[in-house]
C-alpha cells in the first residue's frame, strides 16, 4: 500500500507512528536524517522515543541493534520496536542488499520492525545496480518512506508499506489525515509520482545526480588544501577546505557546513545539476585556493 504525504519528514513521522505502540522506540544513528534534521518533528508530532547510536559512517549494524535491545522487557524502558535506516545516509554511504537483509533478520528475530527512509533510496539503487525491490522486499524491510523531491518532484514523497499488518485496514490512513498530510488535491501530488515511477525516469534522475558527484570529486581532488574526506558513493561529495575558502565560496554558491571544526563541508549534486554546472563550481573552487 502507497501513501502520498507533502514532504520527507512527514514520511518519516506518519510511518514511524504506525509502526510503533505508544511506548515504543526507534533505533536509529547519531547523523539519521529523523534525529538530526527533522527539528523534533519525530518527538512533537509523533510521540516518538529515537534511541540514537553512534557510528562511524552514518550505518547501523545488527550489533548496534542489539546493544539497544537490551532489558527488553523493561518497563521502565521505552520498548524498542522499530529499526530506522537511511539509504542513503547523511554520510552519502550505502547500505548493500546483504547489509539491509542482515539488520532485517535480526530486528524480526527481536521482534522489532524494520523503516527505510529512502529520501534517497533510487541514488543507492543506481550506485549498487540493484532493483528498488531488491534492497526493501525482497531484503525484509516492512515500511520505506520513498524519496520523490531529492529526485525531480516539485513536492511530495510516499509511504510504502510491504509488511500488510501494519497500518493494517484504514490504520495508516488515518495517522496520514490526523498528521495533516492528506490533500484534497493529492492526485497533483500522485500524478507526479505516476509520471516518476511509470519509465525510468526515477533512475536516470538518480544516476545522472550521482555521476555528477563523480565529476566533481574527480574535478577538484587533486587540489592542494582540499581533502575528498569520505567515499563518494552517491549525490554527496564531503570535503575538507580552509575555513576562509569556505567563507568565500559560500558568497556565491550554497552548500552546508558540515563541521566547522574540521573545515569538513557536504556538496550535493541532484538531478538537474548539469556538467557545466559543476565545472564552473569546480572553477571557483580552484580560484579560491590559489588566492
Amino acid at each position: 500500500r502507497a501513501y502520498p504525504v507533502f514532504n520527507g519528514t512527514a514520511a518519516n513521522v506518519v510511518a514511524l507512528q504506525a509502526m510503533t505502540d505508544r511506548w515504543g522506540a526507534v533505533i536509529c544513528t547519531a547523523t539519521a536524517h529523523v534525529h538530526m534534521d527533522e527539528c523534533g518533528a519525530p518527538e512533537k508530532m509523533g510521540g516518538l522515543k529515537l534511541l540514537v547510536v553512534p557510528t562511524v559512517d552514518g550505518k547501523i549494524t545488527p550489533a548496534l541493534v542489539e546493544d539497544q535491545a537490551r532489558s527488553f522487557e523493561d518497563e521502565h524502558r521505552a520498548r524498542p520496536q522499530v529499526v530506522s535506516i537511511t539509504q542513503t545516509t547523511e554520510l552519502g554511504t550505502a547500505y548493500t542488499v546483504e547489509e539491509i537483509t542482515a539488520i532485517c533478520s535480526h530486528a524480526h528475530g527481536l521482534g522489532m520492525r524494520v523503516h527505510v527512509d529512502g529520501a534517497r533510496i533510487a541514488n543507492a539503487a543506481a550506485t549498487l545496480g540493484v532493483a528498488l525491490r531488491a534492497m526493501t522486499t525482497d531484503a525484509g524491510v516492512d515500511v520505506v518512506s520513498f524519496g520523490g523531491t531529492k529526485n525531480g518532484l516539485m513536492l511530495g514523497e510516499v509511504v510504502v508499506v510491504l509488511d500488510p499488518t501494519i497500518g493494517a485496514g484504514l490504520g495508516l490512513a488515518y495517522v496520514r489525515k490526523m498528521s495533516m498530510q492528506l490533500a484534497s488535491k493529492m492526485r497533483f501530488i500522485s500524478a507526479q509520482l505516476d509520471a516518476l515511477l511509470s519509465g525510468d525516469l526515477w533512475l536516470r534522475n538518480a544516476v545522472h545526480s550521482n555521476a555528477m558527484a563523480q565529476r566533481l570529486a574527480a574535478g577538484v581532488r587533486h587540489l592542494p588544501e582540499l581533502e575528498i574526506a569520505r567515499s563518494v558513493q552517491a549525490n554527496a561529495v564531503f570535503a575538507i577546505l580552509p575555513p576562509e575558502v569556505t567563507a568565500r565560496l559560500l558568497e556565491r554558491f550554497a552548500f552546508h557546513v558540515w563541521d566547522d571544526r574540521t573545515g569538513e563541508v557536504r556538496w550535493m549534486t541532484a538531478f538537474d545539476t548539469t556538467e557545466d554546472d559543476v565545472d564552473a563550481f569546480a572553477a571557483a573552487i580552484r580560484e579560491e585556493l590559489a588566492r
